[in-house]
Formats: structure tokens, C-alpha cells, sequence
């Protein structure tokens, strides 16, 4: 099977397993939110927030390094194994000798301290996970991941859903997570084969470190924004705040699937493209055209059917996440059409230049949020994500630097017409004219018509 099938073959795969995990996350979102409320729901975002951080700080750019090396090499597996534990280790010690208290005391949120350490302490298992999961990405091998993602959600929505139900609170969700997170672990050991040496050999170790320390801080740098509602908007606007950004968020998440699974194949498959820069630049072109395509409906159906939805299916109580979801969304559209550049300059070994865009990019958006949210409370943290837009200049000259200009007119152009469409409650319904234009107009149509050819013909091989 050539590169292109594989490709092909592997982003079906988790597309369809992103739709299946849509119907399971809305079932579960709509069903946990309303039975434990928008304040337990905002204690565990403000938990999983901090997870999601301290889980980036904690991966060191291992899995990619694992994804990239030349050679299957089974003893660099083995000593990533080491590695990553040792790092688990250290971040878990951490938190049990003092960082337990102290976010405990700078969040100020009821049961806070509780939930955060049955959650933090399995970070050494989901850090070691990934060496199983390097293995399987490595080898293309999307169905297993997708089929095993799947399974994971299942396993949380058993759990969590019961136990919700029975009046858990918060618990249900933690324990539903917990039973997540050891499912995982032993299903990506046991469909991969691997299976862990404790070793040290300095010289991987230093080959390792020094291929994923600029991958790591623009990692870094960029997951810091996962700390702004649990820090920012518990501390100055409280937990259901927190909640409401939170929800807001998921569901740009759960639209954005599309989005997620191209970013994940897109490493294996750009790097095959490393020498070819005439190609790369062919394929991000196209890359954001479709990133754009993909997103943008699904985001504009949720802001113009969210008002009207919102209070039937969650309830009165979550009202105010329309308010925010409009900033977030268009934000994140314009984020995807950015996407692949990260992907583009880390196949070329230029980690440094994304770690400053990232850098660039949480200075604008937690100085956006700090000044903000004290003042405008939950629309603070939506402007902040706006602010953010004001650093892809940076990383778009990165690229043009790289390997030359991308072809950035039809992609603009959609993510204008979808991006004004999504103020259509505040600005008024005028504000879908120029989608209805877009849309009809004949560039728009013979491009679309191009991609569905080019997906047929690929698929007919």
C-alpha cells in the first residue's frame, strides 16, 4: 500500500472514529452536565485543565521523537519508557510536596485539592502510554488507535454515566476518567506488543533530549493556555465560569474532529514530503482550504441553533455559553486554517521557530485574559482567544521563509464569510449574506468539486 493510501486510509479511520466519538461525547456532555450542574462540572475542568498541562509538560516531545527516528529502534522505545516514567515520577512527587496546596489555595474552589490529586497522580501512567501509542502511529497503523479511542469512551460513559446518575457529583466524572486512562494503558500495550525494559543509556537519552527540547517548549509554550480557566477564570470569575468556558470550548472541540485527526496524521505524512518543498507547499495550500471547509459549517450550524438548543438539551443553567462560544469559534477557525503550519515547520526540523509562534501566542492570550477577565468576567477569556490572532503573522513568515508562499486566497476568503456568520445574534442576520455569496460563487464550487474527485479517485485505487 503506497504512503497516499495509508494516509488516506488512516485519516478515514480516525474521522470516523472522531464521529463516532461525537455522538458518545454529546450523549455523555448533555446527560453529566445536567445531572451534576454547571459547579461540579466547573470543578473538574478546572482539574482536567491543569492535567492537560502538566500531561504537555510531561510528554517532552517523546512521541514525536519516537514517530520520527529513522530506524525502529526497539532499545529507544525502551529507554523513552524510562524516560517518561522518570518524568511522571518527579511531576507526581512535585505536586504530592507542596503543589497540591498551593493551586488549592490560588483556585479557591470548594473540593478542589481532593479531585486534583486523584487525578494528577495518574500522570505517570498516561505519560508511559505513549510509547506504546509512538509504536502504533509509527506503522500507520490509525484503525487500531481509532478502534481503541472508541473503546475508551465507552469505558468512561459506563462508568461515569451510573455513577452521575446515583449522585456522584464531580466523582462520577473522575472515576469515570480513571477508568478511562487504565483501559488505555492496557490495550495500547497489549495491540502494539511492546513491552518496557528498565534501562539508562546516557546516549539515547542525549539524542532524545536534544531532538525534543525545541519541540517540547513550543509544546510548552502553547499548552499554557490550557491554565487560563482553571487559574484565571476560577480564581477571578468562579466555578461556573469555568464551567461555561469549558463546555464552550468542548463543543468547538467535538465540531472540530476533522481538524484533530488531520493535525495527528499529518507529521507521519508531511515528513515523507521533507526534501520536496514545492509539494509541502502544494499540500498546505490544500490543507487549509479543506481545514476551513471542514470547520467552518459545523461551527456557524452551532452559533445560529446554540440559543435555541442550549436550554431544551442541557438546561436554563447553561445559557450563558452562547454568549461565549461565538469568540472561541471564530477563533478556532482561524486557528485551523493555521493548523498544518506548525506541522510543516517541525518536518523541517525548525522546532525553535514554532516554540517562539507558541510563545507569542500565550503571551498574547494570557495577558489578553489577565487584563480581561477581572473586567468582563466569562467574555474576557472570548477576547482573549480573539487577541490570539494577532501572532499568526509570525509563524506565516516563518513558512513563506521555509519553503515559500502558501496559496492563501480561497482559504481567507472562507474563513471570512464563516467567521463573520457566527455574530449573527449580535450583529444581526445581515451578518450571513456574504457566507450565502461565498458559497454560490463558482470558484467556491469547482474547488469543492476537485477535492471530492481527487478523495474518489484515491479511494478507488
Amino acid at each position: 500500500m503506497s504512503l497516499r493510501q495509508k494516509v488516506l486510509q488512516g485519516g478515514i479511520f480516525l474521522a470516523l472514529r472522531e464521529g463516532f466519538g461525537i455522538i458518545l461525547s454529546l450523549g455523555s456532555i448533555v446527560l453529566l452536565t445536567r445531572m451534576i450542574g454547571p459547579q461540579q462540572y466547573g470543578l473538574y475542568a478546572a482539574v482536567f485543565g491543569i492535567f492537560t498541562y502538566l500531561f504537555s509538560l510531561g510528554q517532552f516531545g517523546v512521541l514525536v521523537y519516537l514517530v520520527r527516528m529513522e530506524e525502529d529502534q526497539r532499545q529507544a522505545y525502551h529507554q523513552a519508557f524510562m524516560l517518561l516514567l522518570l518524568i511522571g515520577v518527579v511531576l507526581t512527587g512535585g505536586l504530592w510536596l507542596g503543589g497540591f496546596f498551593w493551586l488549592d489555595r490560588w483556585v479557591n474552589l470548594p473540593g478542589f485539592e481532593a479531585v486534583a490529586k486523584v487525578m494528577l497522580s495518574a500522570l505517570p501512567l498516561t505519560l508511559i502510554n505513549q510509547v506504546p501509542l509512538a509504536r502504533l502511529e509509527r506503522q500507520l497503523d490509525y484503525r487500531t488507535i481509532a478502534m481503541i479511542e472508541l473503546a475508551n469512551q465507552f469505558t468512561y460513559n459506563l462508568i461515569a454515566l451510573p455513577l452521575a446518575f446515583s449522585g456522584f457529583g464531580v466523582w462520577a466524572m473522575v472515576l469515570g476518567w480513571l477508568g478511562q486512562q487504565i483501559q488505555d494503558s492496557i490495550l495500547l500495550f497489549s495491540r502494539s506488543r511492546y513491552r518496557p525494559h528498565l534501562t539508562w543509556q546516557p546516549k539515547v537519552v542525549k539524542e532524545i533530549v536534544h531532538f525534543s527540547l525545541g519541540f517540547s517548549a513550543a509544546n510548552w509554550a502553547f499548552q499554557l493556555r490550557a491554565l487560563v480557566n482553571p487559574l484565571l477564570i476560577a480564581r477571578f470569575a468562579g466555578a461556573e465560569a469555568v464551567a461555561y468556558v469549558a463546555l464552550a470550548v468542548r463543543m468547538v472541540d467535538v465540531l472540530s474532529f476533522v481538524r484533530t485527526s488531520t493535525y495527528r496524521i499529518s507529521i507521519s505524512a508531511l515528513a515523507q514530503m521533507q526534501g520536496q518543498l514545492g509539494r509541502l507547499q502544494r499540500a498546505l495550500s490544500d490543507g487549509m482550504n479543506l481545514q476551513v471547509l471542514a470547520l467552518g459549517p459545523l461551527l456557524a450550524l452551532a452559533s445560529w441553533f446554540g440559543p435555541i438548543l442550549i436550554p431544551h438539551i442541557f438546561g436554563a443553567k447553561w445559557v450563558p455559553v452562547m454568549s461565549v462560544f461565538p469568540l472561541i469559534a471564530f477563533s478556532a477557525l482561524w486557528s485551523a486554517l493555521f493548523n498544518l503550519h506548525s506541522s510543516v515547520l517541525y518536518v523541517l526540523h525548525r522546532n525553535w521557530q514554532v516554540a517562539l509562534f507558541h510563545i507569542l501566542h500565550i503571551v498574547l492570550f494570557i495577558g489578553g485574559a489577565w487584563l480581561l477577565v477581572p473586567r468582563l468576567g466569562l467574555m474576557g477569556y472570548g477576547w482573549a482567544e480573539v487577541a490570539t490572532l494577532l501572532g499568526y503573522g509570525l509563524i506565516h513568515l516563518y513558512v513563506t521563509q521555509a519553503i515559500g508562499e502558501p496559496d492563501y486566497r480561497m482559504a481567507f476568503l472562507w474563513a471570512s464569510a464563516f467567521g463573520l456568520s457566527l455574530f449573527c445574534y449580535q450583529i444581526g442576520w445581515w451578518a450571513i449574506i456574504p457566507l450565502l455569496f461565498v458559497g454560490v460563487w463558482s470558484e467556491t464550487r469547482q474547488t469543492v468539486g476537485q477535492y471530492i474527485r481527487q478523495v474518489r479517485e484515491a479511494n478507488a485505487k
